[in-house]
């Protein structure tokens, strides 16, 4: 037969023809790929000379899932219940073949990865890997079977964990649950494959008992179907929340798992239909497309980034002990800096405190953790340990004159190619960077409390960032496993300042009559992880009190300070850390502060103000407006022009509902012309603090979005 099928190279060893999968660069699953694999396994079962087939992928990858770049535009069902209809009758011919097929699993195998391994007839898999059906993170359900053949190979209670959470398992796992059948290292992969392929040959396995669509030992009884599903039908509605994949998974389970197959994959391919023409799953695909692309700007294209690995790490406290976690978890040499022996103490054992999670899931031991302290963490009270550091950041006191004194200090400290990172959350870098000689050494690298979970790095230039000082920090981004986000410096940059245009309006709609617990509840219900007042409390109102102050300064007249803000300020009920401040913390649960409400009451009171009902969606409506043309006049600003990015900053900085996709996203579905004249009626209402800027009062007249197509 036939040795290259372009994405496809066969050998054939003895009578097993080994397919060799390279589609790269991760082996994804794509239009020409499947007419390839289509055309080699035609040729192979027609060759009397081919007794079997061995199918494996190449380098980290056996096949690791599909390219969603083919659907995420499909609006059509119907064109996708037929193309997953035509896919699945190759899949089951495959299983229901006359030679037998053996999966040599080389690496992840995900999605339609592991479902074509599932339709194989037996599963060889090299240690460490990751097996699983992820699908439902992107909106979608497993469409070639996974729904309808794991749960035959693992047993029920089993496939539903994956299916629903899209969490892989690993190589030992699988085994031990009957989804690999043998474990070979990897120079012993191929071997072992051929071996078990002519157990085939030679009668010892018979073809149509290893068929998966044979196996019903670990099928459940109809009342033990009835009772697993019903329980996690309500764990799923509880925890899915605006999405649609997860039930619509545990329903192809339900509707299906029965003698007849071929009828049950018909079902899940009608529910994956659905879920494929979805708005949720349009945007959680955009989100991952978006997030693999973060941070690839025209600036830095080609640009080839420093070598960073040794970091050093000024202040130990909660932001600095949760970076140098980062950087001991991701093979870097780490040097931590503070003023005294007590503040590096007390810094190390906050760096220790970060593990406490891996520890306590067991990922780590104490014994593991106390070796890589001492092998990849250096602690110091001299500045001159930076001297051969290849990063430093700062994360010090939030005072400009302390900042811009150790960053004097260190210019003279440090290689001229050392980049200097500041974490500030407030303070306008350019300003910081005027004490340099070469200012375009200097950039804002902001980590999201905590550093070590939170996602999100943004990524600030200031006026003089160079171009490769930007490469370096957006590569150093990606060794850490954060998405990079970049902006331009400005008040509260991109993320602090459009939370607080999001949140905004709440004080507006309290002054006017609205309840707080419906303000809350309202934004609760939209999918956002805390209300305003829930997160004002968390980060200090005296904080939010600031940080709105200097906006008031530095952006205008449109930024004055609600006169219901400061009285509340006034309270010094600062929220947590006072132990109340919107809500009363000194009993068994939060309770709304007797004292902020005395305040609203009187604000109400002086002037003529009743209590208001609002609807959930008004409230909603009111909130996202400002949000909306907050993110405007940061794009009118120059702080950042990519919405793509801006909506992943806040999904993975504040807890934006990724299924609605981000702010910029729902601007687009809600309907710019809408916004805008929700924008002019709030003006005439509250104020110019709503009053639309420019750039979408310009969209909404010509018919523009946020986003193209």
């Amino acid at each position: 037969m036939k040795t290259d099928f372009k994405s496809v190279q066969v050998e054939v060893k003895d009578g097993v023809a080994v397919f060799t999968m390279n589609n790269p660069p991760v082996n994804q699953l794509s239009d020409h790929f499947i007419r390839a694999l289509a055309e080699a396994f035609a040729e192979a079962y027609k060759d009397d000379a081919v007794k079997a087939i061995v199918l494996t992928g190449t380098g980290k990858n056996f096949i690791a899932g599909a390219d969603i770049t083919q659907v995420k535009d499909v609006t059509d069902r119907n064109f996708i219940l037929e193309r997953v209809k035509t896919n699945n009758r190759f899949l089951s011919g495959i299983e229901t073949g006359s030679k037998p097929v053996v999966a040599a699993i080389n690496g992840n195998c995900l999605g339609g990865g592991l479902e074509i391994a599932m339709c194989c007839h037996y599963r060889v898999a090299v240690p460490g890997i990751d097996l699983g059906q992820p699908e439902v993170q992107i909106g979608l359900i497993p469409g070639a079977g996974g729904t309808q053949r794991l749960p035959r190979l693992i047993g029920l209670n089993n496939a539903l964990e994956m299916i629903t959470t899209g969490r892989p398992i690993k190589t030992d796992k699988a085994f031990s649950r009957g989804l690999v059948d043998e474990i070979a290292e990897p120079d012993k992969l191929i071997p072992t494959a051929i071996h078990a392929a002519r157990k085939f040959v030679m009668r010892f396995l018979n073809i149509k008992q290893r068929t998966t669509r044979a196996i019903f030992d670990r099928m459940p009884s109809a009342a033990e179907k009835k009772s697993v599903l019903s329980l996690v039908k309500a764990m799923t509605a509880a925890q899915s929340k605006g999405y649609i994949a997860p039930l619509k998974a545990v329903e192809a389970v339900e509707r299906g798992l029965g003698y007849d197959i071929d009828a049950d994959l018909d079902i899940e391919a009608e529910l994956f239909a659905d879920c494929v023409v979805s708005d949720v799953a349009k945007n959680l695909i955009n989100i991952f497309l978006n997030t693999r692309s973060a941070g690839r700007l025209p600036r830095i294209e080609g640009l080839a980034p420093a070598r960073i690995k040794k970091v050093g790490m000024l202040g130990g406290g909660v932001m600095g002990s949760g970076i140098v976690n980062l950087l001991l978890n991701n093979g870097f040499e780490a040097v931590l800096w503070d003023i005294n022996d007590q503040a590096v103490e007390k810094g190390v054992g906050a760096v220790r405190k970060t593990f406490g999670y891996a520890i306590k899931k067991k990922k780590m031991k104490e014994a593991d953790l106390d070796q890589l302290i001492q092998k990849k963490l250096v602690t110091t009270t001299k500045l001159d340990a930076m001297k051969d550091v290849d990063l430093v950041i700062e994360a010090v006191v939030e005072n400009m004159n302390v900042k811009q004194e150790i960053w004097k200090q260190l210019e003279g400290i440090c290689r001229g190619n050392v980049i200097f990172g500041t974490n500030t959350s407030a303070l306008p870098i350019t300003e910081m960077a005027t004490v340099l000689k070469d200012p375009g050494r200097m950039i804002g690298l902001h980590f999201f409390n905590p550093a070590e979970r939170m996602q999100l790095l943004e990524i600030i230039c200031a006026g003089k960032t160079s171009d490769q000082t930007l490469a370096s920090s957006v590569a150093f981004a990606r060794a850490i496993k954060k998405t990079p986000i970049v902006v331009n410096d400005g008040p509260g940059f991109y993320v602090s300042r459009q939370l607080g245009g999001l949140f905004g309006a709440s004080v507006y709609l309290s002054a006017d009559g609205v309840d707080a617990a419906a303000i809350e509840k309202a934004m609760l219900d939209f999918g956002m992880p805390m209300g305003p007042a829930t997160l004002s409390d968390l980060t200090g109102i005296d904080i939010g009190y600031h940080v709105g102050k200097t906006f008031e300064k530095r952006l205008g007249p449109r930024y004055k300070m609600h006169p219901l803000a400061e009285r509340v300020y006034q309270t010094g009920c600062y929220g947590r850390k006072t132990g109340a401040g919107y809500f009363d913390y000194s009993g068994p649960k939060p309770v709304p502060n007797p004292k902020v409400v005395a305040v609203v009451e009187q604000y109400r009171k002086e002037n003529n103000v009743q209590p208001k009902q609002m609807s959930g969606q008004e409230i909603i409506d009111t909130m996202l407006a400002l949000g909306i043309n907050e993110g405007a006049l940061i794009m009118q600003e120059g702080i950042c022009d990519r919405p793509q990015d801006m909506d992943l900053a806040m999904i993975y900085g504040t807890g934006f509902p990724p299924y609605r996709g981000g702010i910029f996203r729902y601007a687009d579905k809600w309907g710019l012309k809408n916004v805008y004249a929700k924008l002019v009626e709030l003006e005439k209402k509250y104020g110019p603090r709503f009053a639309p800027a420019d750039l979408l009062k310009e969209m909404a007249q010509s018919g523009k979005t946020f986003y193209a197509g």
